[in-house]
């Protein structure tokens, strides 16, 4: 691990972050970024930092953005939101908003 970044208690489903991050799990870098970028899915705008995060922590070790890739992406649900909304007959729906932690990880490339 050359270097890495993590975003808590990001307000989003971790089902939905899954989904993304096997789109860019061990590629480039760069490569990830622009995948990223040109997706249409909610999760990117988080990711989209996280990997910038990521880049900018591996420069100030003095490694280059084009020799890193993405080793290691980790998609662990947060702490719940619970809420109730109100349901027929003077009953209680529950509702549950999950929150996400993500961590990413770059290594140098074989």
């Amino acid at each position: 691990m050359i270097a890495s970044a993590q975003g808590k208690f990001l307000r989003i489903s971790p089902s939905k972050v899954r989904l993304v991050l096997d789109l860019i799990r061990g590629k480039d870098a760069l490569v990830a970024q622009s995948i990223l970028l040109h997706l249409n899915k909610r999760p990117k705008e988080y990711l989209i930092k996280i990997l910038k995060s990521a880049i900018a922590n591996a420069k100030v070790k003095g490694f280059a953005a084009d020799k890193l890739y993405v080793s290691k992406v980790l998609c662990n649900p947060g702490p719940m939101w619970k809420r109730f909304k109100a349901a027929a007959f003077g009953r209680a729906a529950s509702i549950v908003k999950r929150t996400v932690h993500i961590k990413l990880e770059l290594d140098l490339k074989a």
